[in-house]
């Protein structure tokens, strides 16, 4: 589509329509598309200002990060707030603190796992150790699992001893699929304390945390 037909598309009673403009917009510039997604921002359909979130993290700009931060904080919509949050970690390093910030303010468990998966890809160990603090108090099964995933990447990492504290808290939790990942990631850590505790995950008495443990072992 050329850009009038992309106009045209933006400007339809129809959001497929609107969608596929916005899709389109892929193959120009972000001189040329950053403007038109702006236009969309606050969209009444949460599909579109989603896509507008996503092509906002694509075709960069200062005016682009600024209305992902006004969508992270003020989009009624949680899918629209967990692909802004995703989209605003294309920035890098800057987006480090609205992404811890805005872990700690929305409860949401799709924007927090969000947030998790993109601390992790943007290597900021300080920050996710703290939100899987947070994490962890709450009772959200998927977004503990989240968070319990990622404290075993945090080998080797200055949070290193923080994150395994945090993971023996959790052996004997008594959801068996806290354990089950609570065994995945003590299985990348070497340290006496999580040989001892995955010994006593072998003997578990869920058959599929056993699993876990057996192949964290080999």
């Amino acid at each position: 589509m050329n850009i009038e037909q992309i106009k045209n598309a933006l400007q339809d009673a129809d959001p497929q329509q609107r969608m596929k403009g916005i899709r389109e917009l892929r193959n120009y510039e972000a001189e040329q598309a950053t403007p038109l997604l702006l236009n969309h921002v606050n969209d009444q359909e949460f599909l579109v200002r989603s896509f507008v979130a996503m092509g906002l993290g694509r075709k960069q700009s200062e005016a682009a990060f600024e209305a992902l931060l006004i969508m992270i904080n003020q989009d009624q919509d949680p899918n629209v707030r967990s692909e802004a949050a995703n989209s605003l970690s294309f920035y890098g390093e800057v987006a480090v603190p609205y992404l811890r910030a805005m872990y700690e303010s929305d409860d949401h468990w799709l924007v927090r796992r969000s947030i998790i998966a993109a601390l992790v890809d943007l290597k900021s160990p300080q920050e996710l150790l703290e939100i899987c603090e947070i994490g962890l108090t709450g009772e959200d099964e998927p977004v503990m699992e989240s968070c319990i995933s990622a404290l075993g990447l945090l080998t080797g990492s200055a949070q290193a001893s923080a994150a395994l504290e945090l993971l023996l808290t959790l052996v004997a939790d008594p959801a068996w699929r806290i354990r089950l990942q609570v065994a995945k990631s003590l299985g990348r850590y070497d340290q006496p304390e999580a040989i001892a505790a995955l010994s006593k995950l072998k003997a578990d008495p869920d058959h599929r945390v056993v699993g876990a443990v057996l192949e964290s072992m080999i």
